[in-house]
């Protein structure tokens, strides 16, 4: 085999661990709000409706399944763009004002729907990474609500987090309810969706009196909130979003959470295989 050929399936395979997780379907969202801002509701709503369609295309071209939350993405993101042609300039800065807001109850709303119609949105992702024998096994999609309610919660947390931003501080760019609350909810939710398909069914076979592995300690879904903290510090140092007390505090007490985790909950090392 050439080192093109394997360079050329290590990338597909990046691609396709992406494509199945949801943050593809996430991707636009976060592009869009990357981009947002006074000026550039245009340029941030083409980004985004560029990658959804090309998140949509290269779930067609591997052979993939397109997730509900792929095509709500497209469609979305193109009523947007199509309104930013034809809408007056008044309008278009209330969309630059409330964009991030619309954004995110837009996801709150897609996230319940899917719940609603008993296709928890999640549920299309999950089913890439497992044989097809667990598909309608109770416990797995049981597992795939919980998770979805989860990411319910963090669109909901930074929905409410950009509103008090725009609406009470009068800020759009607010360093904490633009960015940090935000970020912080949706990496929880990430975290969520990476720890609970062990956590959650481990723990109810458990509860049942079924011989199983022993679910990891809840810790292990906080094991992001200390790095989290440190960069939160050092991101407010540098741009003085933070004062200088504020800032150091947050990178010690980070630091401090680093080596207390790898200290009192240290990485499961897997068993030597025989």
């Amino acid at each position: 085999m050439s080192a093109d050929t394997g360079a050329g399936r290590h990338v597909t395979s990046l691609v396709r661990a992406f494509l199945n997780s949801p943050l593809a379907g996430l991707a636009p969202w976060i592009v869009m709000s990357v981009f947002t801002g006074p000026g550039r509701y245009e340029e941030a709503v083409s980004a985004a409706l560029g990658l959804a369609i090309l998140v949509v295309f290269a779930n067609w071209r591997l052979g993939n399944t397109i997730k509900l939350l792929e095509w709500f993405d497209t469609a979305f993101f193109a009523v947007l763009a199509t309104i930013g042609l034809f809408a007056s300039t008044g309008t278009i800065e209330w969309l630059e004002l409330w964009g991030g807001e619309i954004a995110n109850v837009a996801l709150v709303c897609f996230a319940l729907g899917s719940i609603v119609i008993r296709r928890p949105f999640t549920l299309e992702y999950a089913r890439e990474q497992v044989d097809s024998e667990f598909w309608e096994q109770p416990l797995f999609i049981r597992t795939n609500y919980v998770i979805t309610w989860a990411w319910v919660a963090a669109f909901a947390v930074s929905a409410i987090a950009g509103a008090i931003g725009d609406a009470v501080l009068d800020d759009s760019g607010n360093f904490w309810t633009g960015w940090i609350v935000q970020i912080g909810a949706t990496v929880f939710a990430i975290a969520f969706t990476e720890f609970y398909p062990d956590y959650g069914p481990n723990r109810a076979l458990a509860k049942q009196g079924i011989e199983t592995d022993p679910p990891a300690s809840l810790a292990r879904l906080f094991d992001w909130v200390p790095v989290f903290v440190l960069i939160v510090g050092i991101i407010g140092l540098v741009t003085d979003s933070t004062s200088t007390t504020l800032g150091v505090t947050l990178i010690v007490v980070g630091a401090v959470g680093i080596g207390a985790m790898r200290r009192f909950f240290p990485p499961q090392r897997s068993a030597p295989a025989d």
